[in-house]
This record gives structure tokens, sequence and C-alpha cells, in this order.
């Protein structure tokens, strides 16, 4: 290894090979490459050599670096495919590290605990990952993965507390467990070549309120947004087929609509939302067994298909938390419903928009109607200028406070076209 202190002895320190025998340990390989095993150097800026006696630097080993708190600067040769496990594990004074495009492999927890960095750049030619790659870097805020990754790799950012950029390419396919466990950035966008998000990928990222799930994810894993306590915002795309265990424990969600893709849920998926007021579960969703326990702030879930049995393993909890005031609501031409589902009431949501008498049409300058229905169910009156492609704009919520409500617009002049609908709240 070479000293850069002072910046003057650079070349001579490279063109000394007992002075870098004296500070790097390594063994040769039988492609009569070397391995760095180990260094005991003063640290500062360092730049790892790319041949010793003849011979390339090829890796860097297990815990070559481990616990070296006096180095502050590495820079990895362009000879290097391979970094060990624990490379640079609890290097806790290193703020900046150089991996060039060479390198093929990082060993699990190989910056793990470097406490000092501040970003980090993977180049595109990393195909092996191990987990905890830099596990532990609190002080971490800007990471770039570039273009030719796969996957983020499980726990590759865990526990970043500060991070808040990260740079994913449309290369990655995969967010794997515990990628970015606990992280500290606000609003996330997955790119839009993901297919699956690990289980406990995001969970305890306490900050994050904004979340963008592409339309190519078809896999949520366990406890993949747990305690994501400020997610308040969130759309899960038609594409998923599997919402994992607990998936969404402790989000801070107000609204939610599970698409009728969904074919497998796994219990408590929204349990303790307690922000949690409307609920959406489209035809065909199985219903898990505790999958909105502890919602305490619940009141109303539409179900758009016939009654689900609930699904799961057996659990102590109920489907809903029996002591607030959630209502099931289903639709007509559905089957199996009582006036009670899993322990709540069940009502018929029927809202209708009337186009005949004296109420629909222009009157005293605004557009207005009735919509009649089951007594009390609630709606939301819904606006939209272009069926091609629409976008509902929410014009009030009301329930039909004995069976009817009078709906007008004194806005309808300011619009081309104005389309209405009613929707669930």
């Amino acid at each position: 290894m070479r000293n850069l202190t002072p910046p003057i002895l650079v070349g001579l320190l490279l063109a000394a090979a007992p002075l870098a025998q004296a500070q790097l340990s390594y063994t040769t390989n039988a492609d009569n490459t070397l391995t760095i095993t180990g260094y005991n150097g003063i640290g500062g800026f360092m730049t790892i050599p790319t041949n010793i006696d003849g011979l390339t630097v090829s890796s860097i080993g297990y815990i070559a670096f481990y616990g070296k708190t006096n180095i502050t600067a590495v820079t990895i040769p362009e000879t290097v495919t391979s970094i060990g496990f624990g490379t640079f594990l609890m290097c806790l004074n290193l703020i900046r590290v150089v991996i060039p495009g060479s390198v093929a492999s990082i060993g699990e927890e190989a910056f793990d605990q470097c406490f000092s960095l501040t970003s980090v750049a993977i180049p595109g030619s990393v195909t092996n990952f191990g987990t905890d790659i830099f596990g532990g870097c609190r002080n971490l805020t800007n990471a770039t993965i570039a273009n030719g990754v796969t996957s983020v790799a499980g726990a590759m950012f865990a526990d970043c507390t500060n991070l808040i950029s990260v740079s994913i390419p449309t290369s990655v396919t995969n967010i794997e467990g515990d990628a970015f466990d606990s992280c500290g950035f606000r609003n996330f966008v997955i790119p839009a070549s993901v297919t699956s998000v690990g289980d406990e990928a995001f969970i305890g990222c306490v900050l994050l309120t904004n979340i963008t799930i592409p339309g190519s994810v078809m896999s949520i894993g366990d406890f993949a947004f747990a305690y994501c306590n400020s997610l308040s915002n969130l759309a899960i795309p038609d594409s998923v087929t599997n919402i994992g265990y607990d998936t969404f424990d402790s989000c801070g969600l107000t609204n939610i609509s599970i698409p009728g893709n969904v074919t497998s849920i796994g219990d408590y998926a929204f349990s303790s939302c307690k922000s949690l007021i409307n609920a959406t579960v489209a035809k065909g969703v199985p219903i898990a067994y505790a999958m909105f326990s502890y919602c305490t702030n619940l009141t109303s879930v539409l179900i758009q298909g016939n009654a689900p049995a609930v699904v799961g393993d057996s659990s102590d909890d109920p489907v809903f938390v029996v002591d607030n005031k959630v209502t099931v609501y289903y639709l007509p031409a559905t089957t199996g419903w009582s006036n009670t589902y899993q322990g709540v009431p069940a009502v018929l949501w029927d809202p209708t928009i009337q186009t005949n008498g004296a109420s629909f049409g222009v009157r005293s300058n605004q557009f207005g109607f009735n919509i009649t229905g089951t007594a009390n169910i609630p709606i939301v009156v819904e606006a939209c200028t272009n069926l091609a492609s629409p976008v509902w704009t929410p014009l009030t919520n009301v329930n039909l406070t004995n069976g009817s409500f009078h709906f007008s617009d004194p806005q309808w002049t300011n619009y081309p076209a104005r389309l209405y609908g009613i929707g669930f709240p």
C-alpha cells in the first residue's frame, strides 16, 4: 500500500516495491495474480497499487482492511475484479472510496459500518453482491448504482439512516430483502424495470412519505413497508399478484385500493395502519386473517366481489378491529352476503345517479342531479373532462342521508365538457 502524504512522494512510493510489501500483506493466486490480505501502513489517502513484484493485484481479500481507522480515502485500481468479505468493515474514518468498472464481485459487509462515507458509486460491472455491503453507513447521503446492475442486494443500504438520494438504473429488476431498511429518504421512485420488492425492503423508513411502485412490480414481500409511519401516499399497481405478511404494517396510509390481480395476501397485511380510513378490495382478492386488525380509525371497506372466505394462517386476531365503527360495503349482484361480515356490519353500496326528473340538468345556472341508494352509505362525486384519458377529480364527499343527495356544480360552465361519476371514498 502506498501512502499519499505528502503528495510529492507519490511517484517514489509507487516505485518502491519494498515499501509496498512492508505496508501490504498478499498471497499469490493460481493464475499468478495477487490478493491483498492485510495492511499495516499509516493510512490517509491511499491508492492500492496495480501490481506488486511484477504481479497484478486482482482482488482484495477477506477483512484485508478491517477496522483500519487511519484510512480516510481509497482508490481501487482497474485491475481488481473482486472485493471480499468485510474488506473495509469498520473503517470508521473512510470518507471516500473509488470502485472501478473492473469489479465484478463485492462480498458481504465489504463497507459495513464505514460511518464517515457520505457517497458511493457502484459500477455496472458488478454482478455478484453479498449482503450488508454498505450496512450501517449512517452518514451516507447519496448512492449511485450504474446501469448494468440487475439487483439491489439484500441489506445493501440497511441502517443508512441519512441516505436521502439513490439513483437506480432501469437494468435493476429486483430489490432484495432489507435493501433499504431504515433509510432516511422521504420520497422514492422504484424504476419501471423492477418486478419484485423483497421482504423488509423498506422496513422502518420512518421519514418516507411517498413511494412510486411501477406497473412492472408483481410481488411485494413480507414486511416490505412495515413501520413506514409517515407513508401516506401509495398506489398498488394492477400488476401486483402477491402482497406478503405484514407488508404495510403500521404505515401512515389513509386510503388504500387493492387491485384485482392480487391472488395472494398475507396475514396482518395492513395491520396497525392507525390513519387508515377507507379501503377498497377488488373482485376476487382474498381476505387474510388480521388483514386490517388494529386499524383503529378504519370506517369503510368496499369489497367489490362475492363475500370472500378468510385465508392464511389461523389467527387469534380478527380481520377487523371489532370495537371501532368499521362497516363493510358490498355491490349489487354479488353473493354470499348477510348483514354482517367477519363480525362487523355489512351494507349494500348501490349509489345511482338519477337522470330523470326535474332535478337533473341546469337549475339556477348550476348543473345538478340526485343520487339515491342505501341510506347513509359514503360516496364521492368526481368529475373529468376526457373519458379517453380520464383524470377524475373529487368534488365532494358525503353520506347518502336518508338514501338521497342532490349534487350541483356551479363550475360546470368553466369547462368545454365535464363528466361526472360516483366513487367510493
